[in-house]
């Protein structure tokens, strides 16, 4: 592993440890005390699956504020610094963490353990998910043509591949603090058991649905499409900041209008004028989703978690999915 940095990169890490060292030092020494493990982390999943693994033994910290938009969001240089200080640095390495490569990049110089919980998965190209590379009638062929060779970072979304994810930071945790192993592997095998039933949920509810195609704001359920046989419809491509064309809309509005669509799934943390001009136009009900990239104040003062968000998104997937 190349353990050197750019000029750039160096000064602000050094910027970052300087702002940090005071605030920093006191918490992750508390906790090393504490025998509890310091892990920073991004999208929402990772932190939740973390603290539900290490239990008693971690201290969780999410470096993304609430309701952000992950794709975008680029931490400080004192988080940075921050991050540097603790045992080990979760996030997803699928690309949905815009700054991860270069805060990895920054972070090569100090004691972290650097952590791509999305090893081992297998990721979708954009398109892929309908099983050919053929235009589709939904409109969606000329961001295909976009997006060729574009990956679908989206993983944490399938029940499935989410227990990937939770296998990885349970091997993380255990390599620091092997004396708790058969915790943490309890611990996971409980969160398992939840992704399992969670994944029967979704099977269940989708094969007693009324259709199989959604309308999105959003191209992020991909692994959806393919794990349980539904079609997204989107406005947007993978990224919410990507923006249809003026022959997309028309393909978009037509296929929906179609399929009669009654309804178009929005993101809680993701604003799109175009989506509900595609609302407005095809006389549908609009309909919120969680993208769990983050969670909000409101759901975290409530004590929701990934599986309950998820039931959540699985009821208005259903409400989506009838003629009603």
């Amino acid at each position: 592993m190349r353990k050197t940095v750019g000029l750039a990169s160096a000064i602000l890490l050094a910027i970052g440890l300087t702002a940090g060292c005071s605030s920093t030092g006191t918490s992750a020494d508390q906790n090393k005390k504490a025998g509890k493990l310091d892990i920073y982390t991004t999208i929402y999943p990772l932190e939740d699956f973390t603290k539900k693994i290490g239990g008693e033994y971690v201290n969780v910290k999410s470096v993304y504020p609430p309701n952000v938009e992950a794709h975008t969001y680029e931490p400080s240089s004192k988080t940075i610094a921050e991050i540097s200080d603790s045992d080990a640095f979760i996030y997803s390495g699928v690309g949905v963490e815009g700054f991860a490569d270069k805060a990895v990049n920054m972070l090569k110089n100090s004691d972290v353990d650097i952590v791509k919980s999305g090893e081992g998965i297998d990721l979708l190209e954009h398109g892929e998910e309908h099983g050919h590379d053929e235009e589709h009638e939904h409109g969606e062929h000329e961001h295909d043509d976009h997006d060729h060779g574009d990956h679908d970072p989206h993983v944490w979304l399938d029940p499935v591949l989410a227990q990937k994810l939770a296998e990885n930071i349970k091997n993380e945790l255990v390599k620091l603090q092997p004396e708790h192993k058969k915790t943490f592997t309890k611990n996971y095998e409980s969160l398992k058991s939840d992704l399992e039933k969670l994944d029967q949920e979704f099977k269940k509810t989708v094969a007693h649905a009324d259709k199989k195609e959604i309308l999105v704001s959003h191209a992020a359920y991909g692994y959806w499409e393919k794990r349980y046989g539904i079609e997204q419809m989107s406005v947007l491509g993978l990224s919410p900041t990507e923006e249809p064309s003026q022959k997309d809309l028309e393909n978009i509005v037509k296929t929906a209008k179609e399929h009669n669509m009654k309804y178009v799934i929005f993101e809680s943390n993701v604003s799109s004028k175009i989506s509900e001009i595609i609302k407005k136009e095809i006389g549908a009900e609009s309909l919120t989703m969680k993208n769990l990239e983050s969670v909000s104040e409101e759901d975290l003062k409530d004590g929701k978690d990934y599986t309950s968000i998820m039931k959540e998104n699985l009821s208005v997937l259903k409400k989506a999915l009838s003629n009603k």
